[in-house]
Parts: structure tokens; C-alpha cells; sequence
């Protein structure tokens, strides 16, 4: 343990704490904007870019930046003299000269944490106005905007890229006043190995990178009577939406968002957890024909994110992913040809809105291979759990007032299974469930595999089906998946069933979820309560959800079979290698 004294408060932290551990472990608030401390989802910046963390050093004199001073003994610190609030404030005055004025039409403002450093520090005019390089606006992408003038050199979205995800597009280019955050050789992002996954988004402290806004074209399909709405709803939305109205992290507002969707005009609204369902019924079919003919291991493949990602890193490997559609994909389809005819309707006169907690769902959304005949796309638009909480807002809807409101039949029907999709390892525990099922003829006695929840970034779990051990192993992130990949490769580790999400924790801590600044907490109670769905549902297994068994009676055919392969079922595209 390492003794020092803060504030002249005595403190005592582990040896390798950092001065601004220290200061948090006596609530001493010390601003910091380059640092960002995630270590549950295995994310730590702290390169002390900023330079707006600077604590005085009694004993030696000067000023040194808390997130990456690590704590010695007999330390004096200081956080409250004048010399440390005077250098604070010009670092943030500086980082404000280079910085745009269109804080009122910026797509971060209220949730920007240079705004908010600024308002903290009592800044209210600039003393420094600062030349500045001004950049193009990058918008090739279908899911990222890269503004590089809001750009402030914080390095969260390269250490978050390349560190956490591996995935390597984001860095710095240039050298002295005109270095920027961008893509190798300036690329577009588009034409990068860019997985769209969010990430970036997520750790961004400023307005430099957005997602690519959809609610415009959204407010023109329920304008227009000669089209048909109907809106699918991710699992992991209905326990992060409530934040945008003040409600606690993790608060289930399911049948609230469905009143909110209803007023706001949707001709139907509906439930990708069915989907999720219809997903487990095709990859526990599959995973079963394979356990049969010992052509293992199985990948699930619902993140479009990881999709693209195996796409560009292991195209060696294209065996060996399940050819299922993502859940949300999934629903578009049957949306467009099942529901059409139920309803009499031309799949062109339909629009389906997918609300996800991923900006990688708009990039997946427009994927020629996800398409019906005629060029139709599966899914038409996709807005993101932030993009909600606007129109909701916009539209003066009392969110926390609204008495509650059942999905729309038939595609409203989910079982606990098709809920724990939002979480890391709800997949493969729901296509486990519906596989044992399919092997034994019973239903699991216990439905729920402990080694496959929480947080961490790599799970391993095993269990017994008629006799035979299966290994499943869970990833999340992609530096994890990479890991993960690479040890398959060269069969350094087996197992039967992995399931890959792109994002840390889930589709709970996607791209396009509220914010949390910070805050793993808020990730961990998010999963719990996609936990919580699944275990307060009667059904939990997706063999047994009656809507799923109607839609293969009536219309699908035989689970995995021909009309199945065709709806249901996709495949890769190889992609450079980057």
C-alpha cells in the first residue's frame, strides 16, 4: 500500500494507483477529458493528452497530471491552489481556441464533456482565439461521421480501436498543430476496415464522431399514407432508454417505449426478440446438423460489426461462422413477405425502422446480400436507442407518464431466450437451450449457464448433452474475438459454439446507446436487467414461443429447411485484408 496525502487528507491506495485514484478514493473531484477508465470492459486511457487533470506536487514544486502520476510514497498533492485552477482553466481556454463555436447545432451538445468542462470552470468568453486548420467532413460511411475539426487530440477512439478492438483504423496523422485523428492515408471511412461498430462513438468526448442521424427519413415514412410503418425493437433498448429521461440505469421501460412508438405514429409496432427467436430456432438447427457431422466449431453470427471484421482479419476461417441473419434482419424479412400477405400489402409499400442499440445495424442494413428479390432491403431504416430519446423528446411525450402497452401481434411474442440476446452470452445460451431440446427431446432443467454472463471479455462454459461435453466460449470485443480467432486458427484451444459480440459487455454498451461517461456500473446493471426479462418470462426457450411455431406452421416450412435457407440465411463477403 502507498501512503500520501491529498488536500492534507491522508490517503492510502495499492501500489500502481494513480494520483487521480488517489483523489477518488477521498471524493476529491479532479476534471479530467482525455482519461477514461472502463477496466471491466478492458479500456484505460490515460496518455495525458489533455493536460486539464494537472495537480500540484507540493514537495517537488510543479504541476503533474493525475491520470498517469502513479501514487509514490509520502507524496504531498494539492488540487485546490491557485496555481492548479489558473492551469486548468487556460488548458481548457486553449483547447477551446481551436475548437468550433456551433455548440447550440452540434449533435454532442448536452453530452459534450469539453462543454461541460467549460461550464464547470466558469468559462464564459475566450481569451485565445487560435488559428485553425479546417478539415472536410467525413460522411462515406452509412453508420460514423468524422468531424476532425471538433477533433481534440484525446486519443480515446485510437486507444479504443486499436487497443480494445485491434481493429486498427483510427490514429494519429500529421505532425505538430496540424495532427488530427484520422484513417491511414486520409481514407474515408468507408474504404477503410472500418467494423462501424460505435466504439469510437461511445468514448468520443466531442461532436468529432456522430452517428449518421436517420430520424429525418423516419418522420418521412410515417408522413407518407401510401407506406406502411412497422418498427422492431432491440433487446438491449428497452433497459437503456430510461436513462434519457432521468430514470435509474437498467430500468425495464418496455411497455412504455411501445406506448411511446404508438403515439409517435407507427402503423405496427413489434419485437425483435421474436426474431431473436426465429435466429435460435435456424442456428440451434444448424449447430445440431454440425455437432452431427463433427464439423465444429459454430459462430454465431447476429453483430454485424464482428461480421465485417472476420470479413477482413480471417477469411480463411468462412467455414466455420453460422449462415443465419442477424435477428433484426431476420424480422425485416419475414416483415416484407410473411406479415406483407397476412396484411395484404406489397413488400415495397412496407417500411420497416429498426431501433438498435448499434450503429452498425445502418452499415448491415444496406448490405447487398441482405436483400429480397426486386433489390428490396430487408430493413429500411435504423435509428439507435439515442435517436429515440430525440423524437420521443421532440414529440413532448411524457416518457415516465405513459401507462404501459403490449408489441403488436404475431410478431410480438418473445421467450426469456430471445430477451438475453442485448447481453454477452445470451446467444449461445439461447441456441444451447433450443439445441438441447432438439438432441434429447427434453427441455434443460437449468436454463441458465453462470461461466456465460457478466462482463468479462472472454467466458468459457461447458455443458452436458446426452453424454457429450460441449465447450461454448464467449467473446466480447474485438481485441477478445481476435484472440479468440486466432487461437482456433491454430488449434491452440477447441469448442464447439462461440459467440462473438463486437462491443465490450454486449449489446447493452453498444454504439448507439446513451452515454455513460465513464461509468461501467451502468453497464453491469443494464445487463442484469436483460437478466431480469429473460427469468420474469413463462417461456424461456424459443422452441416454445407459440408465434415462432406458427410462423414455421403456416408459412416457413421445416426449421433449417429450403424456404428457411432462403428467408433466413446468408453469407460472407471477403474483404482486404487492411
Amino acid at each position: 500500500m502507498i501512503n500520501l496525502k491529498i488536500n492534507n487528507i491522508d490517503v492510502q491506495v495499492e501500489n500502481g494507483q494513480t494520483v487521480l485514484d488517489a483523489c477518488n478514493a477521498i471524493h476529491v473531484k479532479v476534471p479530467t477529458l482525455c482519461h477514461l477508465d472502463l477496466g471491466k470492459l478492458g479500456f484505460v486511457n490515460r496518455d495525458a493528452n489533455c493536460r486539464v487533470c494537472m495537480v500540484e506536487d507540493v514537495k517537488k514544486g510543479n504541476l503533474i497530471p493525475a491520470c498517469s502520476t502513479y501514487a509514490k510514497e509520502g507524496m504531498e498533492i494539492r488540487t485546490d491552489t491557485m496555481r492548479v485552477v489558473q492551469s486548468r482553466r487556460v488548458n481548457i481556454e486553449l483547447l477551446l481556441s481551436n475548437h468550433p463555436k456551433d455548440c447550440l447545432i452540434c449533435e454532442k451538445n448536452g453530452e459534450c464533456e469539453l462543454q461541460q468542462l467549460a461550464m464547470d470552470a466558469n468559462i464564459t468568453t475566450l481569451r485565445f482565439e487560435g488559428e485553425r486548420i479546417p478539415f472536410d467532413l467525413d460522411t462515406s460511411s452509412l453508420s460514423i461521421i468524422r468531424d476532425p475539426n471538433k477533433c481534440i487530440l484525446c486519443k480515446r477512439c485510437e486507444t479504443m480501436c486499436t487497443e480494445v478492438q485491434t481493429v486498427g483504423t483510427l490514429t494519429d496523422v500529421g505532425r505538430g498543430f496540424g495532427t488530427v485523428i484520422g484513417t491511414a492515408f486520409q481514407k474515408p471511412i468507408f474504404e477503410t476496415n472500418c467494423t462501424f461498430c460505435g466504439q469510437c462513438i461511445s468514448v468520443c468526448p466531442t461532436g468529432a464522431l456522430t452517428e449518421k442521424c436517420c430520424i429525418t427519413k423516419v418522420y418521412d415514412a410515417i408522413r407518407d399514407k401510401n407506406k406502411t410503418t412497422v418498427v422492431q425493437v432491440a433487446p438491449a433498448v428497452r433497459v437503456a432508454l430510461g436513462e434519457a429521461f432521468g430514470m435509474e440505469p437498467g430500468t425495464i421501460t418496455t411497455g412504455k417505449m411501445v406506448a411511446a412508438l404508438k403515439h409517435i405514429g407507427f402503423d405496427y409496432i413489434f419485437d425483435t426478440n421474436f426474431a431473436a427467436d426465429l435466429t435460435t430456432m435456424e442456428e440451434a438447427k444448424e449447430f445440431v446438423e454440425r455437432l452431427e457431422s463433427n464439423n465444429l466449431p459454430i459462430l454465431t453470427s447476429c453483430c454485424p460489426s464482428w461480421v465485417k471484421f472476420i470479413e477482413h482479419n480471417f477469411g480463411d476461417m468462412f467455414h466455420i461462422p453460422s449462415t443465419c441473419k442477424s435477428p433484426h434482419e431476420m424480422f425485416g424479412t419475414v416483415a416484407k413477405t410473411y406479415f406483407a400477405e397476412k396484411i395484404g400489402k406489397d413488400p415495397e409499400d412496407i417500411v420497416v425502422v429498426s431501433i438498435m442499440p448499434c450503429v452498425a445495424k445502418k452499415y448491415e442494413s444496406k448490405r447487398p446480400e441482405l436483400t429480397l428479390e426486386g433489390d428490396i432491403s430487408n430493413v429500411d431504416r435504423v435509428i439507435t436507442t439515442r435517436e429515440l430519446a430525440e423524437i420521443i423528446k421532440e414529440f413532448s411525450i411524457n416518457f415516465e407518464e405513459l401507462e404501459e402497452m403490449d408489441f403488436d401481434d404475431p410478431m410480438g411474442e418473445s421467450s426469456g431466450a430471445g430477451a438475453i440476446y442485448g447481453a454477452s452470452g445470451g446467444v449461445s445460451t439461447s441456441a444451447i437451450r433450443t439445441a438441447y431440446y432438439m438432441i434429447t427431446g427434453e427441455d434443460l432443467e437449468e436454463v441458465e449457464f453462470k461461466d456465460l454472463e457478466g462482463l468479462s471479455g472472454l467466458k468459457v462454459a461447458e455443458v452436458d448433452i446426452n453424454g457429450r461435453k460441449i465447450r461454448a466460449a464467449v467473446a466480447s470485443g474485438l481485441g477478445n474475438a481476435r484472440k479468440l480467432l486466432e487461437d482456433i486458427r491454430h488449434k491452440r484451444e477447441h469448442f464447439d459454439i462461440i459467440e462473438i459480440m463486437a462491443c465490450p459487455g454486449g449489446c447493452v454498451a453498444g454504439g448507439g446507446q446513451p452515454f455513460i461517461h465513464g461509468d461501467v456500473s451502468i453497464i453491469q446493471k443494464r445487463t442484469d436487467a436483460i437478466q431480469n426479462i429473460d427469468r420474469s418470462k413463462e417461456n424461456r426457450l424459443a422452441h416454445h414461443n407459440k408465434s415462432i411455431q406458427k410462423i414455421y406452421d403456416e408459412y416457413i416450412g421445416e426449421v433449417g429447411g429450403k424456404k428457411a435457407h432462403e428467408l433466413l440465411h446468408t453469407h460472407l463477403v471477403f474483404r482486404e485484408k487492411i
